[in-house]
């Protein structure tokens, strides 16, 4: 009986974690900033679904530069939020957070 106990604490124990998690880190809504907003949208996304949008925006205007796919071409919108004409994709995340709050 007591191993029934432990493994259902367990269980709940892990599920508080993960409840909590999702308001944490990667996971907790950030405010983007009115350059990023014209992209992303205006409400409140995770950094995980920031990224996924930027890089669905990326390929859907083909920005990636043809010599070297790891680069990223800044256009009208992606200027403001890059600081320059393009960037490495390693680069991507730097430039995302300052454009979240």
């Amino acid at each position: 009986m007591a191993k029934a106990t432990k493994t259902t604490a367990a269980k709940k124990t892990n599920a508080t974690k993960t409840a909590n998690a999702a308001g944490t880190g990667f996971m907790k809504p950030m405010t983007p900033s009115a350059e990023l907003a014209e992209i992303v949208g205006k409400k409140p996304l995770p950094r995980t679904e920031v990224t996924k949008k930027m890089w669905e925006y990326i390929k859907k205007h083909d920005l990636q530069a043809p010599e070297n796919r790891r680069n990223i071409n800044a256009d009208a919108k992606l200027k403001p939020i890059f600081g320059k004409e393009q960037i490495s994709m390693f680069e991507l995340s730097k430039c995302l957070n300052a454009h979240l709050s």
